[in-house]
Order: C-alpha cells, then sequence, then structure tokens
C-alpha cells in the first residue's frame, strides 16, 4: 500500500510539471471580453431590428435570439466557434450562441454514424437536459402562478 502511495504522488508530481499554468485573471479577462462582445453583437442587432426595420422591442428580440443561434450553429459548422471557446472559455459558452454550439457540436462529431443513428440521437446530449429542466420548472412555475391566480 506505501508503494501504491508512492506511485500516486510521483504520477501527480509528473501530472503538475507537465500541465499547463492556466492564469486565472487572464482566463476572466478573456471570458468578459468576449462574452461581452458577443452581448453587444446581439445588443446591436436588436438596435438595428427596432431602429432601422422598425420591430417592436419584443419582436426584435425574438429575432436577435433566432439570429444568434443561427450564427452559433454556422460558426460551429465552419470550426470557428471551437476555436473561440477555447480562447474565452464560459464567455463563449454562456450567452445563446453558447447554447447553440451545444446542440451543433454533437451532430456534427456524430455525422458519420448516419442521420439516424448518429445526429438524430446525439443532437440533443448535452443540450437535451438543459430543455427538459427548462420546460418542467416553466411548468412547474405556471402552475403555480395559476393555482394563486397572479395574472
Amino acid at each position: 500500500m506505501a508503494n501504491f502511495n508512492q506511485q500516486k504522488k510521483e504520477f501527480q508530481k509528473l501530472v503538475d510539471e507537465s500541465s499547463p499554468k492556466a492564469s486565472l485573471l487572464k482566463n476572466c479577462i478573456w471570458a468578459f471580453v468576449v462574452g461581452g462582445i458577443i452581448c453587444c453583437i446581439g445588443q446591436g442587432i436588436t438596435d438595428i431590428l427596432i431602429y432601422v426595420v422598425g420591430l417592436t422591442k419584443d419582436t426584435a428580440a425574438t429575432f436577435t435570439s433566432i439570429i444568434l443561434v443561427f450564427i452559433g450553429a454556422l460558426l460551429t459548422g465552419l470550426d470557428v466557434y471551437d476555436s473561440i471557446g477555447k480562447k474565452a472559455g464560459a464567455g463563449s459558452i454562456v450567452p445563446i450562441t453558447g447554447f447553440a454550439n451545444s446542440i451543433v457540436s454533437p451532430a456534427i462529431e456524430y455525422k458519420k454514424e448516419g442521420y439516424v443513428f448518429g445526429v438524430g440521437t446525439k443532437i440533443f446530449t448535452i443540450a437535451g437536459p438543459v430543455i427538459l429542466y427548462g420546460i418542467i420548472s416553466s411548468v412547474i412555475v405556471g402552475l403555480i402562478y395559476y393555482m394563486i391566480g397572479v395574472s
């Protein structure tokens, strides 16, 4: 047992020496900047839809979400979003574009297994639980509002 513990310590030392050192401050700054840029792009799209196209604020917000999901999916398909994600970390995952990335990535990865058994079964591997629990929680909240009579 002592030999095993010694090997475990030596292995951990080797892992620590060979692992790249992550700068927490640098990673936080990158996440903040990239996430901010994505949000600024979304705000720009909303402003264009409101002031140029003439949509209402709610309609523009809906179209902005659709456009950002499309852009995230397109950039994932072009293998650009993963490069952004490697540099930005959570800054690229948190916005709605990260949700699009989480749906498209498994679909691309399992495409070689066919459209039914590959794409069809794996497309919601990551996003599926988010969608499921989002729907369940919205139904529960809706029922609570209905029961207490809030309108």
